[in-house]
């Protein structure tokens, strides 16, 4: 089983070295590589929503646990991330810029589907959506490299592609309305 304790104080010394996303990634890769001993530790995800694991101002871990079928708007973090995928599959979608010239916020720049086992760096400026493209809950380990809960972030409508202010209480109700949709009597 993962020691959960040993991985958060490993994550946070690798910070403590380097505030970079190198030295966490190749701890995450490593803990990736035995997706069972995470999921022992973690459980089985078997509801959307994400749980902060361990926070601190220079390191945010978070379960985040994307219910079947389930997508979130493009999105920006504004420090480096990474994810590391335990159970299921997760599809990202990468989203570049266009000049503001009064046409859409963003275009479709490239994906990437993570499986059970992967881990894949987002450095700061990366925009991203998410999917779980399969009929059961995926679970993934997200670390940040801040504070991303008090971080002022955006996000883009995912109809017209225009910029907002990142919504916490909008994203946090699409992790209940895919519980209301598999757990009806939730």
């Amino acid at each position: 089983m993962l020691d959960l304790d040993r991985f958060y104080a490993d994550c946070r010394d690798a910070v403590a070295q380097d505030d970079s996303h190198k030295g966490v990634s190749e701890i995450l890769s490593r803990v990736m590589r035995t997706p069972d001993a995470v999921i022992a530790a973690l459980g089985e995800p078997q509801r959307a929503g994400v749980t902060s694991l361990y926070s601190s101002p220079g390191l945010l871990i978070d379960n985040v646990i994307w219910g079947p079928y389930m997508t979130i708007m493009p999105h920006d973090h504004r420090m480096w991330a990474l994810i590391g995928v335990y159970s299921g599959r997760e599809d990202n979608i990468f989203w570049r810029r266009l000049p503001p010239d009064g046409s859409h916020g963003i275009e479709a720049a490239g994906a990437e589907s993570l499986c059970r086992g992967d881990c894949m760096p987002l450095g700061p400026d990366i925009i991203h959506s998410v999917t779980n493209p399969i009929p059961r809950f995926t679970g993934a380990i997200h670390i940040y490299g801040g504070d991303l809960l008090n971080q002022e972030r955006s996000e883009w409508n995912p109809e017209t592609l225009r910029e907002h202010p990142f919504d916490v209480e909008k994203a946090n109700r699409l992790f209940e309305e895919s519980n209301r949709v598999y757990w009806p009597s939730y």
